[in-house]
């Protein structure tokens, strides 16, 4: 069978397995796997193996890319300290930690032969299953409206430590296997191998962005966001530098500075959407992979030990997350400790875990051991914790259990929009050189769209407190953005000092941190002087 047929039977997998997702009310990533699991099982087709090239050649440079083409500078700089201790320092405890504790309980098992497995294979573990694939986590927290930082928080993360895994997996595979390292030599490779990587990423973002201001057709744009995506990957694994770092980087400058001063909005629309579908097929395509490279009778012979090895990965997630909520609890960047629990539950392991397990060299001491509680401890996160962080952040009061209607959000952009075309065709009507029938005719279509979303939005049955706090939430947050911006410009137009800016900044930036994280208790404290003020004036 050619390898263009097969591709084709895995979309059409991938397009009923969505309705059936869709159906069943399962995070999608789930439904993928679990159906890989089934074809591979029934052998319809053979199906592609997941392997190291593939991953690193066709999929990860687009994954990466998308996500942080859509990343806001801003925010990721705004939450830096959580994001970037959980990505570095956070990764390198979160191995050594693995290890040890799976080591620790793997002795209490029926299967001893683990029992002789030296430290530095334990790493080469760790390292392995350290970075996290939220894909899923990250959809269902988008549909069901979670706090927009916990979902930015559970993104960036898995962006960053994705690079970081990569390259402490490497450090540890040479110590695995015998190479002399130091200390201070690991931190001057780490260091090399992460900021080489950082800055062809800013090389390759920035000459993109440069292309993209200069010319104005929409398809040598898209196409140029290709070459940053796919060329910062190649170019930095080929120079010895992380490809993933490189590739961040790049996303990050393509979509914060190409696309918001050199596309324009047709453009612009027309990038965000290429990369977004994307995203969709490479992620269609990698957990269905991932289900058929899965083989459960060589993870049922071992059972004991996957899950030793789960609990591992749980409990060495859990003391991270719980000691960085910690260390952040009295700064302007702390997280409500109802989050901890569901970024614990939010790291999922994926393909990138698979495919490092799969790279270890073929006389890797415990090679097949270790591929096999990789795989065992994918499969147990994705069907764990993707099915169960839903209902777990709704119990922890994360996700809100009340939520306004789907229509309602659709008829009031509708209406906002129907408006927004009166306004125009007022003033076209105002500058007098517009065939007034044609007017007229657009005037009465867009207020028959107006009348009609209206009378939707008054047959919707919205509680006031509902709409009051989904409104509030939202406004505050868009003012807060705007004096943010308005600051910014003051700044670079010398209207204020560096020291009241920085003030100032810090102050919208707590404000906008409040918002995400208590936005009832903002209620509160807004409303209090009015209430205050009503007692005083009563008899």
């Amino acid at each position: 069978m050619i390898p263009e047929t097969v591709i084709l039977y895995l979309f059409v997998a991938a397009s009923l397995l969505a309705v059936v997702a869709n159906r069943l009310r399962i995070p999608y990533t789930v439904a993928l796997v679990l159906g890989g699991l089934l074809l591979g099982t029934l052998h319809l087709f053979p199906a592609p193996v997941l392997t190291h090239d593939l991953l690193f050649s066709i999929f990860l440079p687009g994954l990466v890319f998308e996500s942080a083409y859509h990343l806001s500078a801003s925010a990721l700089w705004r939450d830096r300290l959580a994001i970037f201790g959980l990505a570095v320092p956070g990764v390198l405890v979160s191995m050594v930690v693995t290890a040890f504790v799976f080591l620790w309980t793997s002795r209490y098992l029926p299967d001893l032969t683990v029992v002789s497995m030296p430290l530095g294979v334990a790493l080469v573990f760790g390292a392995a299953v350290a970075a996290t694939d939220p894909i899923s986590v990250v959809a269902i927290f988008r549909e069901l409206q979670a706090p927009q930082r916990l979902t930015f928080l559970v993104e960036s993360e898995s962006l960053l430590n994705d690079g970081t895994a990569i390259v402490f997996f490497t450090l540890f595979l040479a110590i695995a296997v015998g190479k002399p390292v130091t200390a201070s030599a690991l931190t001057v490779e780490f260091l090399a191998v992460v900021g080489g990587g950082a800055l062809l990423g800013t090389i390759f973002g920035w000459l993109s962005s440069e292309v993209i201001k200069r010319v104005n057709d929409g398809m040598v744009e898209i196409t140029f966001t290709i070459l940053a995506a796919y060329g910062s990957f190649l170019v930095a694994m080929q120079l010895g530098y992380s490809g993933v770092i490189s590739t961040v980087v790049a996303g990050l400058i393509c979509g914060n500075y190409g696309a918001k001063k050199g596309m324009s909005p047709s453009v612009r629309l027309a990038v965000n959407t290429f990369w977004e579908y994307i995203g969709f097929a490479l992620n269609s395509l990698i957990f269905l992979l991932v289900g058929l490279t899965i083989r459960l009778p060589d993870l049922l012979r071992i059972w004991p030990l996957v899950v030793a090895a789960y609990v591992a990965i749980t409990l060495a997630r859990g003391a991270v997350i719980y000691s960085m909520g910690a260390l952040l609890s009295r700064s302007r960047a702390r997280l409500p400790w109802s989050w901890n629990f569901v970024l614990i539950w939010g790291g999922i392991r994926g393909a990138l875990s698979m495919v490092l397990a799969l790279s270890l060299p073929q006389h890797f001491p415990f090679r097949e051991m270790l591929i096999n509680l990789v795989f065992g401890v994918v499969l147990l996160t994705i069907l764990i914790q993707g099915l169960s962080i839903s209902p777990v952040a709704r119990a922890l009061g994360v996700l809100s259990r009340r939520h306004l209607p789907a229509d309602f959000e659709m008829q009031r952009m509708r209406l906002t929009l129907a408006q927004m075309g009166i306004q125009e065709i007022d003033r076209l009507r105002h500058e007098g050189v517009r065939d007034p029938q044609a007017l007229d005719a657009l005037t009465a279509h867009y207020s028959q769209e107006s009348e009609d979303a209206k009378d939707r939005l008054s047959n919707l049955d919205i509680a006031d407190e509902d709409r009051f706090r989904a409104d509030f939430s939202r406004l505050y947050r868009r003012l807060l953005t705007m004096q943010k911006q308005r600051l910014l410009d003051a700044r670079q137009e010398s209207l204020i000092g560096h020291e009241n800016f920085e003030r100032l900044t810090a102050d919208i930036d707590a404000g906008l941190l409040e918002v995400e994280t208590n936005i009832d208790g903002v209620i509160e404290r807004l409303l209090l002087p009015d209430q205050e003020t009503l007692e005083k004036k009563s008899p």
